[in-house]
């Protein structure tokens, strides 16, 4: 082997069976050697969670507004995510706050496997729990709203031992008749503005057409006259070569016809 080169330990690397090496030396090597692997790999997973644990948190997602008429139903829906696997010990916490109201209130809450109900608040007998825990979801059904029922609804979720996290808001508007949204208002003014784009530029090109057709048509009918007067003095010159004399009887008629106008 050349000097200055170290050479690889290929033997730390052999996937031999104990059983077939003779060398009961070798056999302890290996063993020592997957114990080692095996404490590195175990270690490096504690590590790894322990990261995971301290950089993850649980996230709660709802709506950021409702829209509804007075006197129907609305849904609002929450729901969230964790690195964890769903706990038979998660939780969903509801509260509300009206427009104009500097604290919330609790409306719902669901524990254990058992939805909680608000039977003294504003939305005694009109509230229900429409989620399904089992799939993160926390949603719930307000009937018969009204006007008073305008303001700020915030949904919390627990997940053990995924509890950190904040919670998510949603704005409940009740109106007598839905509003239009500015999207669509402002979708409908663009969409009438290039209508009347399109419109111009179609009534351009076809007034260009129009006054190119009418310059094309008086250009042939100046051609045409043209070419009949050419044609008259050709078939006069035609005639003066090869009859004279019907060409002098022709011009004769012809002042006759003139000096008979000329007496009338």
């Amino acid at each position: 082997m050349p000097s200055g080169l170290i050479p690889f330990p290929f033997h730390l690397f052999s996937f031999h069976h104990p059983s077939l090496s003779r060398n009961p030396s070798h056999t302890d090597l290996r063993g020592e050697q997957r114990e080692i692997m095996l404490s590195v790999l175990a270690l490096t997973s504690v590590v790894l969670l322990g990261i995971a644990s301290q950089t993850t948190a649980i996230v709660v997602y709802t709506s950021w507004e409702r829209h509804a008429l007075v006197g129907t139903d609305v849904r609002l829906s929450c729901s969230f995510f964790s690195w964890q696997w769903t706990s038979p010990d998660v939780t969903f916490s509801w509260h509300y706050r009206p427009d104009g109201a500097k604290e919330a209130i609790s409306i719902f809450h669901y524990a254990g496997g058992i939805p909680y109900v608000d039977t003294k608040g504003p939305f005694r007998d009109r509230m229900e729990f429409v989620g399904n825990p089992s799939r993160r979801d926390g949603s719930i059904l307000l009937k018969n709203v009204d006007f008073a029922d305008n303001g700020t609804f915030t949904c919390d979720a627990k997940n053990p031992p995924d509890i950190a996290g904040s919670p998510s808001h949603v704005r409940l508007f009740v109106f007598e008749k839905v509003p239009v949204q500015a999207g669509v208002i402002t979708g409908a003014i663009i969409g009438v503005v290039l209508g009347l784009l399109i419109l111009i530029v179609a009534i351009y090109y076809l007034m260009r057409f129009l006054v190119a057709r009418r310059v094309f048509s008086l250009s042939m009918s100046k051609h045409g006259r043209k070419g009949k007067g050419k044609e008259g003095s050709q078939q006069k010159q035609a005639l003066a070569v090869t009859d004279p004399a019907k060409l002098k009887a022709a011009a004769s008629e012809k002042k006759k016809q003139e000096s008979r106008r000329e007496k009338k």
